[in-house]
């Protein structure tokens, strides 16, 4: 394994957060002026490869793992697409901790999902479904998520004490009875859209 691919790993689980130098360096284990060197190598790499859309964007101290400026408008024409309207069920689940939790931070959530959760907070910031709610007192400053206005009106929330009772839905899902957090108010939202 590569110095290399180590950085690349841990530049593309942290998502658009970032990660700064020291910390880089202390999770590969080099000096903080030889994993500068490799990032701008790596990103060297990138800039030559007409194959890959991929970009380390250096801001202050934090290096970020972002696509090439050309990429722009169709990840734009993406986000736009109908057909990427509606939520995926990882954005759904997220959605839903952080409905519950708020606030959270990313890295939160991914502890309680057990995966990877960039692209869904991604998507439900894109959507005005969440938003930022402040920032974690402490290192790294962690983003701290929050649901929106807009997140109330889609689902018809007055407020969050609305929200279905975890237990009773546990009581459910124990009795099989099918699941879905916020799908059917979602679905049924999508439908009236039309």
């Amino acid at each position: 394994m590569s110095k290399y691919s180590e950085l690349e790993a841990i530049l593309f689980v942290v998502g658009d957060e970032g990660i700064g130098l020291e910390e880089l360096s202390y999770l590969v284990k080099s000096n903080t002026a030889s994993v500068y060197q490799h990032l701008q190598e790596l990103n060297q790499q990138y800039e030559e490869n007409e194959h890959t859309a991929l970009h380390i964007l250096e801001v202050g101290n934090h290096f970020i793992l972002t696509t090439k400026k050309q990429f722009a408008p169709l990840l734009k024409k993406y986000a736009e697409s109908p057909m990427g309207s509606s939520l995926s069920q990882a954005a759904l689940e997220t959605l839903s901790i952080i409905a519950y939790k708020q606030p959270i931070t990313r890295m939160e959530v991914e502890e309680i999902r057990g995966v990877q959760s960039s692209g869904s907070v991604q998507k439900l910031v894109a959507k005005r479904l969440i938003e930022e709610k402040g920032r974690v007192d402490g290192p790294g400053r962690a983003i701290l998520y929050g649901t929106t206005e807009y997140f109330m009106d889609y689902f018809g929330l007055k407020s969050l004490a609305e929200l279905p009772d975890i237990q009773s839905m546990e009581d459910e899902l124990e009795e099989d009875a099918p699941f879905d957090l916020f799908y059917d108010r979602y679905k049924q939202a999508e439908t009236e859209g039309e």
